[in-house]
């Protein structure tokens, strides 16, 4: 047997095949959208009619490997990643995932796992290492079973929600970039309760949300859970987003820093590492929703290894510190995923608006790249709202595992600002600062490309490079304004 055949036949899930057509014929389900992410977190997928459920969980759908790389060309118009000579993917529907979409009650989506093709000549029928989503999975399962902790996350998704001029493109944000201001929030409140809405009948667990500092910049929060399903959870919020933006004619901009001097959106991490703990399903809407149990389920309980020992009250156990010593140790190379885009770099070079663009670690200091958020809760700030989570969980993991493996010291935490510190003589180092230099440090770093086994590492860094080339060899208006009249 190879993974592919392990995978449909594990104990339960022909049960679970047989659950999701209950849910079918009852709920009226004509078409399943059968989804998985691509390497810069595009959820990319098919749709099937529900009449050949039976038939797709058991055999898959074919889509051609260069969908992992959003099927783009680099700049000189090849195909990224894998070429049209190559063979075929297999994904097969994980049932635990069956939920209908709201919108449309007659759609449902599923999370799939990717395999390598049946008939290739090595390894027919593997895990395909260009599936982020499989890659977290797996290297969770590695890291739970050398260490015993598993990794629970939570993200802080900013978004902003633009007016759509007459062409279709943005015309400025929705609202006033008010910070806090019930106001504010109170013009996107149709959007906002819409999202709401959707979010909870697709299993988000909704617990707060502001107005940003940002024109239409909203912050919806989620209940944490297990990293794999806090990312599938904001794949999803995006698809919501993308959504209600249709539905009331607006742009639902996940871009980082569309403004230049007002905040960029960032998608904060925090993250801890616990044993122990079971799942509960939680109730969230008022109808009985087409789901299977898991799309509701969250861990609970459980015994998390970065709260405080003995008699200082902020500073983590040894497991967390540990833990902060790998991540402030690969900070450079996480970079990379956390601010993945070139536009990204904007928000670290704007720095007037609390970016974290120094190597450093303190408690509740904002002007630092990592921050004990609340006791037993790290929250890494180096990543925006356009981060693969799939990719960003699974770097942090890696970085946590050389930090437990090699013990290393997380060094005195930094309670003054940053840049007080650095007047009063202390010496830190800058975060990379262009995704060019953000690249070379994930190039340089074994630990971090280990998060992104097989094929991802090369896929991934063939995607940014050329997205890097081509903003290099682009004139772009401020070369307008600054050069078209330097001489006379």
């Amino acid at each position: 047997m190879n993974d592919i055949d392990r995978f449909i036949e594990a104990p339960g899930r022909a049960q679970k095949v047989k659950e999701v057509r209950k849910l079918i014929d009852a709920h009226g389900i004509d078409y399943l959208y059968l989804q998985f992410v691509s390497v810069t977190g595009r959820v990319m997928g098919k749709g099937i009619p529900a009449d050949h459920w039976e038939s797709i969980a058991e055999k898959g759908f074919q889509l051609v490997y260069g969908a992992t790389m959003n099927l783009f060309v680099n700049r000189h118009g090849d195909y990224m990643g894998y070429g049209p000579e190559a063979k075929e993917l297999v994904g097969i529907p994980e049932p635990e995932t069956f939920c209908q979409l709201p919108w449309d009650k007659r759609v449902a989506r599923l999370y799939c796992t990717l395999f390598r093709g049946r008939e290739e000549r090595e390894n027919p029928g593997a895990f395909l290492t260009s599936d982020c989503r499989g890659n977290l999975r797996r290297l969770s399962a590695a890291f739970e079973e050398t260490h015993g902790f598993h990794l629970r996350t939570g993200t802080e998704p900013e978004m902003m929600w633009l007016k759509k001029g007459a062409d279709g493109q943005p015309a400025g944000g929705f609202s006033k970039p008010f910070c806090y201001h019930i106001d504010q929030f109170e013009s996107l409140r149709p959007v906002f309760m819409r999202v709401i809405d959707y979010c909870k009948a697709m299993g988000l667990d909704m617990i707060q949300g502001d107005h940003e500092d940002a024109p239409g910049q909203l912050e919806l929060n989620f209940t944490y859970d297990r990293a794999l399903r806090t990312a599938d959870r904001l794949s999803t919020y995006r698809q919501i987003c993308a959504q209600v933006a249709r539905e009331f004619d607006l742009i639902a901009c996940f871009m980082s820093k569309p403004f230049m001097g007002v905040s960029a959106s960032g998608c904060h991490h925090n993250f801890s590492l616990w044993k122990g703990g079971k799942d509960k399903v939680k109730t969230l809407t008022r109808d009985e929703p087409a789901a299977m149990a898991e799309v509701f389920s969250y861990v609970s309980g459980g015994d998390n290894a970065f709260m405080p020992e003995g008699d200082d009250r902020q500073m983590p156990g040894v497991i967390g510190q540990h833990c902060i010593g790998g991540v402030v140790k690969h900070l450079d190379a996480l970079t990379a995923i956390g601010c993945s885009t070139v536009n990204s770099y904007r928000r670290l070079w704007d720095t007037g608006f609390w970016a974290p663009v120094f190597k450093d670690w303190g408690f509740q200091n904002r002007t630092t790249g990592l921050r004990v958020s609340a006791p037993g809760r790290f929250e890494f700030r180096s990543v925006d709202s356009m981060v693969n989570p799939y990719l960003m969980a699974a770097g942090l993991l890696q970085a946590c595992d050389d930090g437990l493996t090699h013990k290393i010291p997380s060094g005195d935490p930094e309670e003054r600002n940053i840049y007080v510190a650095m007047d009063e003589g202390k010496v830190v180092d800058k975060l990379p600062m262009t995704l060019g230099d953000a690249l070379k440090a994930l190039s340089a770093d074994e630990v971090i490309k280990s998060a992104m086994p097989g094929e991802m590492f090369r896929l991934y860094h063939e995607y940014k490079t050329d997205e890097w080339e081509r903003f290099l060899h682009t004139t772009t208006d401020w070369d307008l304004k600054t050069y078209i009249d330097c001489l006379p």
